[in-house]
This record gives C-alpha cells, structure tokens and sequence, in this order.
C-alpha cells in the first residue's frame, strides 16, 4: 500500500507530541510492507528530501510570514503543490493521511482532486484546548478541524475521551472514529553510562528530591497549578527538594509566581532541553508530574514509564487511561493543588511503593504502547479504507 502523509512537525522540527508520533509510528509500517511518503515544512539545515528509518521525507519550502494563519496558508499552498507533483509522478497512492487541522487543505484538496481516500488523525481539538469555542479565532480553527473530519473517511483519535470530544465538537459520527493509542519506544531511552552524580548537581544539590515537569508552558499544562503545590511539598520535605520546569515558551509569569511563593530558589527553569540531556535527566529524577488541565493522551507520561520514573498526574482527557491510578502512576485532582501536592509526597515519601508503580509502568509500555502492536492496528484502519473504496464509484 503506497500511503501519502501530511504534518506540519516532524524531527527535527519538535513543537508538540506530533513530531514524534509520526517519527515512530511509520517506519513500523514501512516494515510491514508499506509505502510512505511523509510531506513536511522546511526546517533549519533538515534537507528537503531524506529517507528515515524506510519514511521517504519531503520538505517544502514555506514563505515566511509574520502571521501564523497566513504561514498556514502557505504551507497548505507548497503541501498541495508538492503532493499533486508526486501523486502525478509517483502515484497512484492508495490513501492520505493528514495529522490535525493545519495541513487539512492541502490534504482535502488531494483528495478530491486525485479520488484517493482520505484518513485524518485529530490530535486535539480547539475545543478542547479552550473549554469551549469564543472568540473569532477559536472558531476559524474549529472550523478547519470540523471540515478535515467531515472530509475523511476514518477519523482517528488517541483516546475514548478523544473519541467522545471529536464526535461532540467536530460533530463526526461515533462509528466513524477509530481508538489507536500513541506509542513510544522504551529503547530510545536507554543511553551509555555518564556521571550521574556530577550531572545531578547540575540542576539539585545533594539529598534534594528532583521533581520535574517537562512540555510547553502554556496555561492548558498546568504549571501553574505545579507551583502553587510547591510549597506544601516543600515543607512535608523540609525543603529537601527541587522543582525543574523544562520546555519552551514563556516563562516570565511562572517566574514570578514562584518568586510571590517565596520558592524561587528552589524552582528551574531550564528552558527547551533537546533528547539527550533530558534522556540523561530523566533517569535522575525522583518524580515526574503532568498536572494539564487538558490533555488529549500524554506521551510525556509514556516517556518517563520508559525512563523508569514514577508518574503523577491530573485527571483531565486521556491521562486516567495512559496511567492507571495507584497502578502505574498516581492520578489527582485536576487544577486541585491539595490534591497534586498528596499525590507527590506518595511518590516521594514511599520508595517501595514508588518502584512498584515504576515496574508495572514500565510492563505496560509493552502491553498497550507498542509501536509494532499500534502500527498493526491502523494497517487494519487503512486495509479497510481501501476495501470499502474499491466497493464504490467516487463520481
């Protein structure tokens, strides 16, 4: 099966959970057999044109603009023209598969033009985002992702709670969406031996628990709420413990909470911290927290399963179902900072039961978060795309 994908990130431009989904998800299909050719946006010295891991990568040139529903618009623009180049050259596909909204015209455009079925996987949604749809621009963007589910054929989602929101704000028919988890792959984090202790130092001192969030630092992840935790768990502790906040965007107002806490001395801000260091990072930690007031899965809690550290976090989205409460994680209470700070001093304040929750995480990587096992499953989705095409006549 020759299949062509659209995404707007892909390594080693990282800006959400995409860039890695896509990077692992489809070389497990190349080794099933299948054909894939995956367009993508320039990015820094990435040459346009690569194969990775079997994925045949295009890049295309985007004109840069200083508005981002504009730089869109361009980027629809280069994906449609270049994935019109290869379905002419290279064709036919038997199928496209656009990830989220931002690359929808390109990839309805194909579709219609070229009668290839169409298989979008909505990642989140503005509604979810937001808690609803207010203002001019959510409702542009909810629009565009209501217009690329309407479009598809199949519609998949990384979670049930991601299939209820999907046929409730993007209106697509329940039966119409397939449940296929994010995976990740445990070896990646498994990296040479480094001097662990002179590493440590580098972000606590000696005797200091590390508990750390690592993501965007935006309003839907939660920190906030991390920090207003902080200083309960720093006194249970007896202030035998250190915060590090990694990831990009603007850090300024946590800045300053933590500085109107009274904590700033015991919180870091270490800013965007590519694989490596934060590979190394995490086998040094004692807890991580993922403390979102929205959040569609949470492949940042499969990453710390495979690092092997123990995990607690809200119970918003899909999060109860990537960790399972006093299992494989400790879930609280979203946007409750009591409830956050508890569920820290259980992990912190019980080392047996901290390296039983990180033993049965890790187990469960293999159970439910296989690469191999989640690339079989949407092989299934495309194989019954493609049967119930052939069965129609697209006029």
């Amino acid at each position: 099966m020759k299949i062509l994908v659209l995404t707007w990130e892909f390594p080693p431009r990282l800006v959400g959970g995409i860039a890695r989904h896509v990077a692992e998800l489809y070389p497990e299909l190349v080794k099933l057999g299948h054909e894939v050719h995956l367009i993508t946006a320039e990015f820094g010295e990435a040459p346009l044109y690569e194969v990775v891991e079997g994925v045949r990568v295009h890049r295309v040139a985007v004109a840069a603009s200083n508005d981002f529903f504009h730089w869109v618009v361009n980027l629809n623009e280069s994906m449609g023209h270049h994935g019109a180049k290869l379905m002419l050259e290279d064709g036919p596909f038997d199928l496209i598969h656009a990830h989220d909204w931002l690359v929808g015209d390109a990839a309805i455009a194909l579709k219609h033009n070229f009668k290839v079925s169409l298989i979008a996987t909505i990642h989140a949604t503005e509604h979810g985002r937001h808690n609803g749809i207010r203002t001019d621009t959510q409702h542009y963007i909810s629009g565009k992702e209501q217009l690329l589910a309407f479009n598809a054929w199949r519609v998949i989602v990384c979670t049930d709670y991601m299939r209820r929101e999907v046929e409730k704000a993007l209106l697509s028919p329940w039966d119409k969406i397939d449940v296929i988890y994010n995976g990740i792959r445990p070896e990646k984090k498994h990296h040479q031996d480094f001097d662990a202790g002179n590493f440590r130092r580098l972000f606590a001192n000696d005797g200091e628990k590390i508990i750390y969030y690592v993501g965007r630092m935006t309003y839907e992840k939660g920190v906030s709420t991390l920090l207003n935790a902080a200083p309960k768990v720093l006194g249970e502790m007896g202030g035998y413990a250190k915060f590090v906040f990694i990831g990009g965007g603007n850090t300024d107002p946590l800045k300053r909470q933590a500085w109107d806490l009274g904590i700033s001395e015991k919180c870091l801000f270490t800013g965007f911290m590519s694989d490596e260091p934060l590979d190394k990072f995490q086998t040094i930690a004692d807890c991580a927290v993922f403390p979102s007031l929205y959040e569609p899965f949470g492949i940042v809690a499969l990453e710390s399963f495979a690092s092997r550290v123990p995990v607690v976090v809200s119970d918003t989205g899909g999060l109860p179902e990537v960790v399972q409460h006093t299992k494989t994680g400790i879930v609280t209470q979203t946007n409750n900072t009591d409830s956050l700070a508890w569920g820290i001093l259980e992990v912190l304040k019980n080392p047996g039961y901290q390296q039983w929750l990180v033993d049965n995480a890790y187990e469960d990587l293999e159970r439910r978060f296989s690469w191999p096992k989640l690339a079989q499953q949407t092989a299934a989705v495309y194989q019954r795309v493609v049967q119930e095409r052939s069965q129609i006549t697209w006029l």
